[in-house]
């Protein structure tokens, strides 16, 4: 699919194999980006900002990836909590309760 984005006011053809993603939104997001850095100097070139940008979008990820990972630590073991609390109520990891009046 090819798809026509802005990024800086320049108008880019680009094309994507992925129908689920959405590129108007991401170059808006990445236009963001690049505006926040080019405001920051008047200096920089264009080659610059996106590097930068491209940094910083990368340390979010990054950032954000591990928060994901250590969301999904925390739910295992709350998981593994919540299963042998159950397992204890049920008489055991098979479900075999015992009401202790013998057989």
């Amino acid at each position: 699919m090819k798809v026509s984005i802005q990024l800086r006011g320049q108008t880019y053809t680009v094309r994507s194999d992925q129908d689920d993603v959405d590129l108007h939104e991401v170059a808006r997001y990445v236009d963001a980006r690049m505006r926040e850095v080019s405001g920051s100097t008047r200096t920089l070139d264009d080659y610059t900002i996106a590097l930068l940008a491209a940094l910083n979008i990368a340390s979010d990820f990054r950032r954000l990836q591990r928060q994901v990972d250590t969301d999904l630590s925390d739910l295992d073991r709350e998981l593994a909590a919540a299963t042998l609390l159950l397992e204890s109520e049920a008489g055991g990891p098979d479900g075999d309760e015992t009401d202790g009046a013998g057989a």
